[in-house]
């Protein structure tokens, strides 16, 4: 399986502060915000993944992230030169995802709680054995902001709506896909929206139209941050700093997943730790195999 993080737009919400820089690489609390979304996807064992930012911000990307080879992943950059919607980031990787199923993550959207790393397994293993495509429904207050799904009692989805004035379903889309190898073929032939854009909502529902549109709804205590303004980037902030402080441990560490995920050994964690020795961050690595033996 493929991953596709999408990580380019202005971040015109969070002007000024976008200014200089593109906004998936600004803190949330003591890491780049792309770690969160990258973290999604390592999670998922993926470790094929494709970057698809603005033409200008590949160079920023690089050199925070490289081609991905100290995580374990192989990380290709390609370029998203107009907003022309989130299913336009399938066309671009087109090359490198056509033949894989793949799963999308926006590169602003925080998912943190217990039991995720077996539902986005799950997710996977159904693309697996069923194809079709997974999303998954967080249950929120004022479902009128969101994309809404409204499923049946065995979790397939019979309808979707953007922004309902009158939602019929309290479960929210948040900015993680899995989809089949299909995903191409079916982006390919959206006809834009009223926007000019390739809709991830129309996507959905061609899914949804053969039946094959699943949605894995969050459990309680699951947490779904956008990160996309500045309260929400600050509220995200909050709460990574409150978990972490609180319970010793790094929400997005981005090289200790790629570690507890075996796909680095101790020794390139322990590399990439001196690195950082001097900081928190390093010495929160190094100290890690050493805890996992006790």
């Amino acid at each position: 399986m493929h991953g596709i993080l999408l990580a380019g737009g202005t971040g015109s919400r969070l002007f000024p502060i976008t200014a200089g820089t593109n906004k998936h690489l600004l803190p949330v609390y003591n890491k780049p915000m792309i770690y969160y979304s990258l973290s999604t996807l390592m999670l998922a064992g993926i470790r094929d993944i494709v970057l698809i930012t603005s033409p200008g911000d590949v160079d920023r990307f690089t050199a925070l992230l490289g081609d991905g080879s100290h995580l374990g992943l192989r990380i290709t950059y390609r370029t998203q030169t107009q907003a022309r919607g989130i299913a336009e980031a399938f066309l671009i990787a087109e090359d490198i995802i056509q033949g894989y199923p793949v799963a999308l993550a926006l590169g602003d959207n925080l998912l943190y709680g217990s039991g995720f790393t077996g539902l986005l397994q799950s997710a996977v293993l159904r693309l697996t054995l069923s194809g079709g495509a997974v999303i998954f429904g967080a249950k929120v207050e004022n479902p009128r902001d969101y994309g809404v799904a409204e499923v049946d009692a065995q979790g397939t989805v019979i309808g979707l709506e953007e922004k309902p004035r009158e939602p019929r379903s309290p479960w929210a889309v948040p900015g993680l896909y899995f989809y089949d190898a299909r995903v191409t073929e079916f982006a390919r032939a959206l006809a834009p929206s009223a926007r000019g854009e390739l809709e991830i909502t129309d996507l959905n529902r061609v899914y949804q139209q053969s039946g094959g549109l699943h949605l894995v709804r969050f459990p309680r205590g699951m947490t779904w941050l956008d990160t996309g303004s500045p309260d929400n980037l600050a509220d995200a902030g909050d709460f990574v700093r409150t978990i972490e402080k609180r319970q010793g441990i790094m929400i997005g560490c981005v090289e200790e997943i790629a570690w507890r995920q075996h796909f680095i050994s101790d020794k390139e964690l322990l590399a990439v730790a001196e690195r950082w020795k001097a900081t928190p961050y390093g010495q929160y690595l190094a100290a890690l195999p050493a805890d996992a033996a006790h």
